[in-house]
């Protein structure tokens, strides 16, 4: 995963903020790392970051240069030629006259007299006064990379070319993704990726998110309104990611049901088992299937997870008859499931003695039959965030999600 820590509105914001581009990209850097982690989201073992690559991209413009597939301007900009690349477009599956015509009405006065084509993009940006000290001096001139080309080089550096999986935001698709596969293909005459993913947007109650309408949530309002990271998790997760996915808080209200509904089911299969009756292996084996197939099949997630609640209802129906052996079984199947959704795992929390206290006592009201103060004890107890349930043998305390 690349960081693209130099690019024209973050040295305009830095410039807002009176920071140097560093330290207002590493601010945004750190936040976003910590939001990966608090949503349970791996961590890449490689992150490039764009102001570290430059040498590579200079030898990226050299080379596109040298093959006449770059142009230089007066000014010192450097441009890709989109006429002399066959392919351009393909990704996008772009009408190059329709867009020629576009870019043409867009032009402003700089570039009238500079571009060769109207939808020439840029590889390199010469300095000028409004980019204050957000510069380097290189063989192609002083000045900073283009957007597109630092994805390029840091993707291609990394994982070489092709690589298998490309993946973005449906609005990247063009220019930003069409424009890496132009310059990537042209420099070394082989494809840049074999597949491409690409997410839909995220709606607000049926609008796109945007900072303009104000309807954005950053994770951290989210928290700070008491809604758990696994919450917000999975409901990121249950909608195809080619599917737009409008986001409800109502939504995320509902959703530490469905949390509990794992966690209730986990702490079953660590209840004492001595029965053995059923074949739990072909249960577990036909889960697995079901779930490879929907995961298989484009990252069907609704597929996937109706396979593992499937799964849980045909294990909760056999609970009082499998043996201790079984239940391991189940776990490692969860556990397995887990591994792709992070949703299904949860920490062994003690029960706080002033909880178990009352939960004497509410014992103690019921031999006493003063139902009225059971019932009161457990409404406190919930209250506190736990909840209880009476057993044959006596009762289970477990921690609300």
């Amino acid at each position: 995963m690349n960081i693209t820590d130099v690019e024209d509105k973050i040295i305009r914001d830095s410039q807002k903020a009176k920071k140097s581009l560093k330290d207002f990209t590493v601010f945004f850097t750190h936040a976003f790392l910590n939001d990966l982690k608090t949503l349970k989201i791996e961590i890449p073992e490689i992150m490039p970051k764009a102001t570290e690559e430059i040498e590579g991209m200079v030898e990226l413009v050299k080379i596109l240069l040298d093959k006449g597939f770059a142009y230089k301007i007066e000014n010192g900009d450097i441009y890709f030629s989109i006429a002399k690349f066959e392919d351009y477009g393909k990704l996008a599956l772009l009408d190059l006259e329709n867009l020629k015509k576009n870019a043409e009405g867009r032009l402003n006065t700089a570039d009238e007299y500079s571009k060769e084509d109207a939808r020439d993009f840029a590889l390199w940006k010469a300095w000028d006064k409004a980019d204050g000290h957000v510069f380097w001096e290189t063989e192609i001139g002083k000045g900073r990379p283009g957007w597109h080309i630092e994805c390029s080089v840091m993707s291609s550096k990394y994982l070489g070319q092709p690589f298998d999986i490309h993946t973005g935001g449906v609005d990247l698709i063009f220019p930003h993704h069409t424009n890496e596969i132009a310059q990537s293909e042209a420099a070394y005459g082989k494809k840049f990726v074999n597949y491409w993913l690409h997410n839909e947007h995220l709606l607000v109650n049926g609008q796109k998110m945007s900072k303009s309408l104000g309807n954005f949530f950053t994770l951290k309002e989210l928290l700070d309104k008491g809604y758990l990271p696994m919450a917000i998790r999975y409901e990121l997760l249950s909608t195809h990611y080619r599917a737009k996915l409008d986001f409800k808080e109502d939504n995320l209200k509902k959703i530490p049901e469905t949390l509990q509904r794992f966690k209730d089911f986990l702490v079953k299969l660590d209840e004492p088992k001595t029965k053995s009756k059923h074949d739990v292996k072909k249960i577990v084996a036909d889960a697995f299937n079901k779930f490879e197939s929907a995961m298989d099949d484009d990252l069907n997630v609704s597929g996937a997870l109706a396979a593992v609640f499937e799964f849980m209802n045909s294990v909760n129906k056999i609970m009082n008859e499998m043996s201790a052996k079984d239940a391991e079984l189940a776990k490692e199947a969860m556990q397995k499931f887990d591994s792709v959704f992070g949703v299904m795992s949860f920490k062994e929390e003690k029960i706080p003695s002033e909880i178990t206290s009352l939960a004497e006592k509410r014992v103690t009201a019921k031999k006493a039959k003063d139902f009225k103060l059971a019932d009161k004890i457990r409404e406190e107890i919930a209250e506190k965030g736990y909840v209880i349930e009476d057993k044959p043998e006596g009762y289970r305390i477990k921690k609300a999600i």
